[in-house]
C-alpha cells in the first residue's frame, strides 16, 4: 500500500483521535491507531475498549487498500515537529513494515496487523433516536454544564453532562450535589424525545474534536451508546448507567429576595478574600443588607481574615449565608452580563445565580447550596 498525505493534516487528526486513547490500556494493542485505506480516503481509528473516535482524511497518490495499526504516542510526536510537506507512506503487505519518508528524510515503523484491533459493531435497537443540528449548538450547551459535572466515583450518574432531549427544546444539566448548571436551548427543535448520560470523558473529547461550525448528527441508543457524526469524525460513546437525578425538582421556584451586584466587581472582590480562607472547607461568608453586601473570610489558624464591601441592590432585610469560596467564583465566571443575580430564601437553602439578561433562545440557571455559618 502506498499513500501520500499533507503532514499538518495528518497531525490535526491524529492528535484529535488520539485524545480517547487511555495513558493506560488493559489491551496493548489499544496504544495504536487503527489506519484503514478505502479509495481516497484513510480513516483513523482510536478506541479505549468502550469508546471509539474515527477521524477520516482524504489521501493522494494511492496505491491499494487495506488496514494496519501503528503507535499512537510515536506518530503523533513525530508529526508534531515535523515541518508542513507532503509526507509519503509505503507499507508492506506482508510484513507490515512502514516506512514515512518526505524529500529530506525517512522513517520506519513495524506496524500491526488491523485484524488484531478490537471491533465494537453496535447493532442498533428499535428505540434508536436521531437528530441533527450545529456543532456550536452543542458546544455551548456543554462549555455552560460541563464545569460543574461530579467526580465522585461512590456517584457514577453525576459524573458526566445530562442530555434532557425535548421535541422543542435541548436541555443540558450537571451537577455534583454542591452545584447544579442548566441551560435550556430552543433555538432549534430535535422533534425527538429521550434523555442520557454522556461521561466526563466523551464530553472532554467532544468539546476538543467537534467544530462550531459542522453539522452534528446524534445518534441515540439507550442499549448501545451514543454516535455523534460529521463529514471528518465519528464518535461513538458509551454512557453512564444510572439514573440522574430530577432537577426540575432541586431548582427552588420561589426564593423570593433578589440580591444584585456588579459581575467584575463581585468576582475580583471574591477572589481577593478568598485567599484568605481556612482550606479545611473554603467557606467564604456574606452578610446582606438591602444597600451592600459584606464579603469576609478567615483562618482561625493562622490568624488571617480579608474583608470587602460591595454596594449591592437586595430586595430582604439583612441575611448572613456562607458559600464555597472555589464554586463561587467557578458559577460566577460563566456569566457574561454586567450584574449578577442571586435569588435568596434563607440561609439553609440553596441560591439560584442567574445573568441578568439570557442569551437568545437560550437560559441559563446555576445553583449553589450554603454552607453552615455561626457568625460573622
Amino acid at each position: 500500500m502506498k499513500f501520500t498525505v499533507p503532514s499538518k493534516t495528518l497531525h490535526n487528526f491524529a492528535s484529535s483521535v488520539s485524545k480517547v486513547i487511555n495513558a493506560k490500556n488493559a489491551l496493548t494493542i489499544l496504544n495504536n491507531f487503527l489506519f484503514s485505506i478505502k479509495g481516497n480516503v484513510l480513516t483513523i481509528t482510536a478506541c479505549d475498549g468502550e469508546n471509539t473516535l474515527c477521524g477520516r482524511i482524504p489521501i493522494m497518490d494511492v496505491d491499494g487498500e487495506g488496514e494496519f495499526c501503528i503507535d499512537a504516542r510515536r506518530i503523533v510526536e513525530l508529526l508534531r515537529v515535523m515541518p508542513e510537506q507532503e509526507l509519503q507512506f509505503e507499507i508492506d503487505d506482508q510484513t507490515l513494515a512502514i516506512e514515512m519518508s518526505h524529500p529530506n528524510g525517512s522513517y520506519k515503523f513495524m506496524g500491526l496487523s488491523g485484524a488484531e484491533y478490537p471491533r465494537y459493531n453496535r447493532v442498533a435497537s428499535e428505540g434508536a433516536l436521531t437528530f441533527k443540528t450545529s456543532g456550536s449548538v452543542l458546544l455551548r450547551g456543554l462549555e455552560f454544564t460541563s464545569f460543574a459535572a461530579g467526580t465522585d466515583m461512590l456517584r457514577p450518574q453525576m459524573m458526566g453532562v445530562y442530555w434532557d432531549i425535548k421535541p422543542d427544546r435541548l436541555v443540558f444539566v450537571a451537577t455534583d450535589t454542591h452545584k447544579l448548571v442548566k441551560f435550556e436551548d430552543q433555538s432549534f427543535a430535535p422533534g425527538i424525545q429521550g434523555s442520557f448520560i454522556l461521561p466526563n470523558k466523551s464530553t472532554n473529547v467532544f468539546k476538543s474534536v467537534f467544530g462550531k461550525d459542522e453539522e452534528v448528527v446524534v445518534s441515540l441508543d439507550p442499549e448501545q451508546g451514543v454516535t455523534f457524526e460529521t463529514d471528518t469524525f465519528t464518535f461513538e460513546s458509551r454512557l453512564v448507567k444510572g439514573r440522574f437525578p430530577d432537577y426540575t425538582r432541586v431548582i427552588p421556584e420561589n426564593n423570593p429576595y433578589t440580591l444584585t451586584l456588579d459581575r467584575h466587581l463581585f468576582t475580583t472582590a471574591v477572589r481577593r478574600v478568598s485567599l484568605f480562607v481556612d482550606e479545611g472547607h473554603g467557606l467564604i461568608k456574606f452578610r446582606v443588607t438591602p444597600e451592600q453586601l459584606t464579603i469576609k473570610a478567615s483562618d482561625n489558624e493562622y490568624n488571617t481574615s480579608g474583608v470587602e464591601n460591595l454596594a449591592a441592590q437586595f430586595t430582604g432585610s439583612n441575611m448572613v449565608i456562607g458559600f464555597s469560596s472555589s464554586y463561587l467564583s467557578e458559577l460566577a465566571g460563566v456569566l457574561w452580563t454586567d450584574d449578577i443575580v442571586f435569588k435568596l430564601a434563607d440561609p439553609s437553602r440553596p441560591a439560584v445565580i442567574l445573568p441578568t439578561e439570557d442569551k437568545a433562545d437560550t437560559k441559563l440557571t446555576m445553583l449553589l447550596m450554603p454552607m453552615n455559618v455561626t457568625d460573622f
